[in-house]
């Protein structure tokens, strides 16, 4: 998507949460002691059950309880052993069982475990909010003796006291029983905005196959009539692609659009009025005129300010030439409707295919064979552990929440790096977009990195090769970047400096650069292969692609700005000023050439307002430096190792031990820039 990127358990609730969301809980541990864990059970091999599951998790926080009342009976002079060690053991257990307890009520097929999950993330992430908010175990390490230190140890401790301040540490003891108490609710809320999201999974029925005209074959196949005759199609990603870009039934596709719009309605209007309210009310009380200002102060962007000022520039670099765009839609569209004057957003996707068929040569169906699911799956795996120097191993009758679920190991030689699950495929209550789910947090000489990728992909039923649009194979590249990411920066001395705990607005730049293995004639060649002749995808039909793909990108890049406009919107002002039916009408307005659909409310399945709140501009953002780290690579030799293992080196090894400004800077010996940004919205051919 990623798309979202919900990158780990618990759902984020911004900068005066730090110490409650999933990407980093401040922490520390030396690597001397205790041994690694690397010899432990592969996440749910010994917790199957729900009482098992709960035992484990119970078993965490406890280990954590005792570790912070190890460090808080210190007497005497504070010293990296006796302080930051032990507080490192409390935070990374604790963040096992928030990440642990959060995958679980994302996954589980079973109901019953997923709401025991909730209250053990609950659980978790209540320890977390006391954690965050105690002044003695603040006082403790801000007098730790940091003489001889080293840069991370230095680093570790200024960013844990910054994130204890902003999580409201310093307010007296009545107003942080008042934060922690708003925190409590706040994450209650959080889980019922994703699982009113979750469980509104919608379909809608048509009366026999030619309403399925257009759609391919084995589409077709897929969906016969049930014992009611009619066809069922799905709000899901494996249904909803194909039949918006390919189904000549324009009824269909609206209402196909129309059900997927109003995912989560009427439910989740409440649910997010309640969340802008109380994440205002914290905000407040933190010393914050809105909760936009308080969740960018510990971002790259700094400000609400400076997200508002970026949002307008990326808007005026694109809002005209989405204009543009936008006729030539129009043109396709009287081609058979000659009164037309506007494309509707259920016509987008089908009549911008259309455009890259007659104008590009290109169709997009001509490549879904060669993009069968296993095919796809293999190769992320052979191109990254290509250009990265690792290998990967299946994990044979690894115990798993479901039987469509995978285990991997990734090695570096004989060195174990860590362990991942693939669970890739919908099944009903499952999270319904993309994302990777951090499962333990390594830490050099306590435990390697865990890691599961969650997506919704085609496959994974018999006599299906779950053949995906080129959308896919994108997304499970960029999703699999989030999880090298995680493995590879899990290897610091300091848990909150491992994986992903960069700023949270560069956290989606690594991603976005793994997407550019999608657009490359020679990688997609190693794996692009079709499923019933073996040829791999010819190179001239790359080329095709690509130039195909450069139209439209202004429209489809305004569309991000609207997403970005409509969440910081929303939280940036009082939420006396707030209707989120008008603020969606607003930015659409501003930002989109094409009507919005009425009487939908998109905002009732954007999960990320609750995940990301008022930061969704963390795309756009991330994708200006990813332009920029990719101007550093050879397009016409990405398989080669070097420069990805320099770029590994560089950035993805050192996970958040560094500002993420400054990693950028190694790997460019420069300050990032636009230009290659600009260079990619005016590009008109792919070299």
């Amino acid at each position: 998507m990623l798309e979202r990127v919900r990158h780990a358990a618990a759902a984020a609730l911004g900068a005066a949460l730090m110490l409650l969301t999933t990407f980093s809980v401040p922490a520390a541990r030396a690597t001397e002691a205790p041994a690694p864990r690397a010899a432990a059970p592969l996440f749910f091999a010994d917790r199957p059950d729900t009482a098992a599951f709960r035992a484990s998790l119970e078993g965490e926080l406890r280990t954590a309880q005792a570790a912070l009342d190890r460090l808080l009976g210190v007497t005497g002079k504070r010293t990296v052993e006796n302080t930051l060690v032990p507080y490192n053991e409390a935070a990374l257990h604790a963040d096992n069982a928030g990440y642990q307890s959060g995958l679980m009520e994302s996954v589980h097929p079973d109901s019953s475990f997923r709401s025991v999950s909730e209250e053990l993330s609950q659980a978790a992430q209540k320890f977390q909010t006391e954690l965050s908010l105690n002044r003695g175990v603040y006082d403790a390490i801000a007098a730790v003796d940091l003489k001889g230190a080293d840069a991370d140890t230095r680093y570790l401790v200024e960013k844990t006291l910054r994130d204890f301040r902003l999580a409201g540490v310093d307010k007296d003891e009545a107003t942080r029983r008042k934060i922690a108490a708003l925190r409590d609710e706040l994450v209650k809320i959080g889980q019922e905005f994703d699982r009113n999201i979750r469980n509104d999974s919608r379909t809608i029925n048509v009366d026999s196959i030619v309403d399925l005209k257009g759609l391919p074959n084995d589409f077709v196949l897929a969906h016969m009539p049930g014992k009611n005759g009619k066809i069922s199609i799905s709000i899901e990603y494996p249904d909803r692609f194909p039949v918006m870009k390919y189904a000549e039934s324009e009824d269909v596709r609206r209402r196909l659009q129309y059900e997927s719009m109003n995912r989560g309605y009427p439910k989740n209007m409440a649910v997010l009025d309640r969340l802008i309210e109380k994440r205002y009310e914290l905000a407040r009380i933190l010393g914050y005129k809105t909760w936009a200002d308080c969740v960018t102060a510990d971002k790259m962007i700094g400000t609400s300010r400076r997200a508002t000022d970026f949002i307008d520039r990326i808007g005026k670099m694109v809002v005209d030439q989405a204009k543009v765009d936008y006729k030539e839609y129009v043109v396709q569209k009287r081609l058979e409707v000659p009164t037309a004057t506007t494309v509707n957003v259920w016509e987008l996707s089908y009549y911008g295919n259309l455009i890259r068929k007659s104008q590009y040569d290109f169709d997009a169906q001509s490549v879904r064979a060669y993009f069968p699911f296993e095919g796809v799956k293999q190769g992320v795996l052979d191109v990254t552990s290509r250009i990265f120097g690792v290998t990967f191993r299946r994990i044979e009758d690894a115990a798993v929440w479901d039987p469509s679920v995978e285990a991997y190991e990734i090695r570096e030689g004989d060195r174990l790096l860590g362990r991942f699950f693939l669970d890739l495929h919908p099944r009903p209550g499952k999270f319904n977009h993309a994302a990777q789910f951090t499962i333990r947090q390594g830490c050099a000489g306590f435990q390697i990195p865990e890691a599961a990728l969650v997506c919704n992909l085609p496959g994974g039923k018999p006599n299906d090769p779950g053949l995906m649009e080129h959308a896919d194979v994108v997304t499970f590249f960029h999703e699999f970047g989030h999880l090298l990411h995680t493995v590879f920066g899990g290897r610091q001395r300091w848990e909150p400096l491992a994986g992903i705990s960069t700023e949270w607005d560069f956290v989606e730049a690594p991603s976005q650069l793994l997407e550019e293995w999608c657009w490359n004639a020679s990688s997609l060649q190693s794996f692009a292969k079709n499923y019933q002749t073996g040829e791999p995808i010819p190179a001239d039909v790359v080329a095709k692609m690509r130039r195909a793909d450069a139209f439209g990108r202004a429209l489809d890049r305004s569309f991000q700005v609207a997403l970005s406009d409509l969440s910081l919107r929303l939280y940036d002002r009082p939420p006396a000023e707030v209707n989120s039916d008008s603020v969606v009408a607003q930015a659409s307005r501003e930002f989109l050439p094409y009507p919005q659909m009425p009487n939908t409310h998109f905002q009732c399945g954007f999960g990320h307002l609750d995940g990301y709140s008022a930061i969704y501009y963390t795309y756009l953002w991330s994708q200006v430096i990813e332009k920029d780290l990719f101007s550093q690579f050879d397009p016409a030799n990405l398989l080669d190792p070097t420069t990805p293992i320099r770029y590994r080196k560089a950035i993805l090894d050192r996970g958040g031990s560094r500002p993420a400004e400054e990693l950028i800077r190694d790997f460019l010996h420069r300050d990032f820039n636009y230009d290659a940004f600009r260079k990619y919205l005016g590009e008109e051919s792919a070299p």
